[in-house]
């Protein structure tokens, strides 16, 4: 059995009045995430560490942003997508984990909806996915709430 680990990492301006999408669902916050797409941070990140590490490249050779087809697309079809993409390959997904960063809101109530919702897409368990959020303690970007980011962690075997 061949074992391959990849590491994802993605980035959004944070604005008023745009929908939050974090994990495959909708947060109920007064700011939301700018992108070509629904901007998902964490399945942007997600979808980088399992390309990273099938030696895909990364999301945005395969879905760029300057394609008229993404624009404002559902980021849970990129994921779909990417699992395919695996699939293809021969690969199957181990284990996922995660990390968000963001001053507000607090994702902790959210995590098992996301939880459930990215194991139904990418086939898995839900314990085969590990979902953190932390804040950046006011500093930066993040703590600034202009923008927040997500880091992904992805173990794949073929």
């Amino acid at each position: 059995m061949k074992v391959r680990v990849g590491f994802g990492f993605d980035v959004h301006q944070l604005k008023e009045g745009k929908d939050l999408w974090l994990g495959g669902i909708k947060i109920a916050h007064s700011k939301g995430a700018v992108g070509h797409s629904d901007a998902d941070v964490l399945i942007h990140a997600i979808c980088d560490a399992l390309l990273g590490a099938a030696g895909l490249r990364d999301i945005g050779f395969h879905f760029p942003d300057t394609s008229s087809e993404f624009k404002g697309i559902d980021s849970k079809i990129l994921l779909d997508r990417v699992n395919q993409l695996l699939k293809t390959e021969g690969y199957s997904i181990g284990n996922i984990d995660c990390t968000l960063v963001l001053e507000q809101p607090k994702i902790n109530p959210h995590i098992d909806s996301m939880k459930k919702t990215l194991a139904t897409i990418l086939n898995v368990e839900v314990n085969d996915i590990g979902i953190k959020a932390t804040t950046n303690e006011k500093m930066g970007y993040v703590g600034r709430e202009e923008g927040v980011c997500a880091y992904a962690v992805a173990l794949i075997q073929k």
